[in-house]
């Protein structure tokens, strides 16, 4: 079973909130699926971020570098 990060409740609110009047579990797992691959990229990068700069905590800041690669 893969690891549950974010809640699947929370893809259907964000597919119900972009809109949809109905959402299909696959679209829910599909959606999941990619934003968890996105968060993990943007997480890997702010760490390099934070230790570039000779620091072990991750700021905001190194986030929102991070997330324009």
């Amino acid at each position: 079973m893969a690891k549950r990060l974010i809640p699947l409740a929370a893809m259907e609110a964000i597919l119900k909130n972009a809109g949809a009047a109905r959402v299909g579990d696959d679209a829910k797992g599909q959606l999941k699926n990619i934003l968890e691959t996105i968060a993990e990229d943007v997480a890997t990068n702010a760490v390099k971020i934070a230790k570039h700069a000779g620091r072990k905590t991750v700021k905001a800041s190194d986030i929102k570098i991070a997330s324009k690669y």
